[in-house]
């Protein structure tokens, strides 16, 4: 799969303790950054949940689930619900060769034939760049393609059914699921940070960011010669980010649309957007004025033109609010903005956000009441002293299954004694941020200032996620 680097650590964090570091970090799943195809299913920002065909399972038991991914969102769900020894059922794509004639004489042909497999999941990977989850394993179903117990890799995308067995379903895969198909888990934001010259154009959703699109124009300087050739390239600027604007975004769903970047940049690009919506308007008037319509323009003008209108309509849903730059970085910046977190107060990525943020807030102002780290927050378990736990899933896709079950338990029993866990997303900037303080934290209902100064030896089987450079 495509992955990215992880970001930078947080200026606002601690340096992990020498009993951090003995907590022996593993080998870093890096998250992806996930982004778009640019096919027209999935050429603006969908609302859609992932469909539940079929299921029949109980928590804690086996069974199976039917499911049709719909979304970027669904593919992550899907990448984060398989793991090594699971079963899953999806229609797929082999070659095969055909002999080149009667007498079995020169070349043979070869096809690509639609077949549908069960394999035993050895491997997962999630490939960010295309959207697509791939399954590696050993095909368990007899056809006459595919011999039986030979290697294949499923490519599973969206709008294709898949069925998943498991020997056993447990909490977080249940969670996992639930909140896949529930349509309020799903509320997507559009955010665009721009510069003079560039701008990037992201859909921050329950659990995925994705980079939809990247638009870069070379800007002649203001002064001299070549100032005669600034405006021009300007309006070429604006017009090349409207469109990725209007191609990309469905002002419709998304509760906001985000306009954020340094200096007068983003007010420049509205200001020629209000001036192409206006232009639309007088030209929607001209036409009623007229007993005819013009069938000269084509398809894609229309097209255009009935987007602007939606961004007419919904231009409330526009908020402008200022970045350091326009780079993706920029984007918990974004997020924290009070204007902008007032109106995705409800979202799981600002309350992943609003977490982390607490939880750096107390290990600034009350050390003795926050610590991280899977020995620190475990031997804090043990003391029934999580207010509320932070765990980034990439901890749930570890290899090994009594590792797995330990993390499982611990988010149910921590909120089962009434604290809360919030599970991060690592496909979000927080959960990598997470990520880099191993993946696991918590903040105490009570002080614990011996437990958080304390040099723990590592848990056997059970290290966080890697640190890229501890002492960087």
């Amino acid at each position: 799969g495509a992955f990215c680097q992880p970001t930078a650590r947080g200026d606002r964090g601690r340096q992990p303790s020498r009993g951090d570091r003995r907590d022996g970090p593993a080998k870093r799943l890096r998250p992806p950054c996930a982004r778009a195809r640019l096919q027209s299913r999935a050429s603006a920002c969908s609302c859609e949940t992932m469909k539940i065909l079929d299921e029949s399972f109980s928590k804690g038991g086996s069974g199976h689930v039917r499911v049709v991914p719909d979304t970027s969102e669904d593919m992550w769900q899907l990448f984060n619900l398989l793991r090594a020894e699971d079963h899953v059922e999806a229609v797929t794509f082999r070659k095969v060769s055909r002999s080149a004639g009667a007498d079995g004489v020169g070349p043979g042909e070869s096809e690509r034939i639609r077949v549908k497999l069960r394999v035993s999941v050895e491997s997962v990977d999630y490939d960010g760049e295309g959207e697509a989850v791939r399954v590696k394993g050993r095909n368990t179903t007899e056809t006459e393609h595919v011999k039986l117990g030979a290697y294949h890799t499923l490519d599973l995308d969206t709008g294709r059914a898949v069925k998943i067995e498991k020997h056993e379903w447990d909490a977080v895969d249940v969670r996992r699921l639930r909140e896949a198909a529930d349509p309020a888990a799903d509320a997507d934001l559009a955010v665009m940070t721009i510069d003079e010259g560039l701008a990037n154009l992201f859909l921050v959703g329950a659990s995925v960011t994705a980079h939809r699109a990247k638009v870069e124009k070379s800007m002649p300087r203001k002064t001299g010669a070549a100032a005669l050739g600034y405006d021009k390239a300007l309006t070429t600027f604006h017009k090349n980010t409207l469109d990725a604007v209007l191609r990309h975004v469905d002002l419709e769903k998304v509760k906001c649309f985000v306009v954020a970047g340094p200096g007068f940049a983003k007010d420049a690009f509205l200001r020629y957007a209000d001036l192409e919506c206006a232009r639309l308007t007088s030209s929607d008037d001209a036409r009623e004025s007229r007993a005819t319509t013009d069938k000269k323009s084509s398809n894609g003008e229309r097209k255009i033109d009935q987007t602007l209108h939606a961004f007419r309509v919904h231009r409330k849903k526009i908020v402008e609010t200022h970045a350091s730059t326009a780079f993706r970085g920029a984007l918990r910046e974004v997020l924290e903005s009070p204007s902008v977190a007032r109106l995705i107060k409800d979202t799981k990525a600002s309350l992943e956000i609003a977490a982390l943020d607490e939880f750096f807030q107390t290990l600034a102002n009350k050390p003795e009441r926050a610590l991280y780290g899977p020995a620190h927050v475990f031997a804090a378990h043990d003391l029934g002293a999580i207010d509320t736990l932070l765990i980034a899933d990439g901890l749930f896709r570890c290899a090994d299954a009594n590792a797995r079950r330990r993390w499982v338990a611990l988010v149910e029993e921590v909120e089962a004694g009434g604290g809360v866990a919030r599970v991060f997303s690592s496909a979000h900037e927080s959960g990598k941020q997470l990520g880099e303080l191993t993946g696991v934290a918590a903040t105490l209902r009570f002080p614990l200032p011996d437990l958080v100064d304390a040099d723990l030896p590592p848990i056997e089987g059970m290290a966080g996620l890697a640190i890229d450079s501890l002492n960087a």
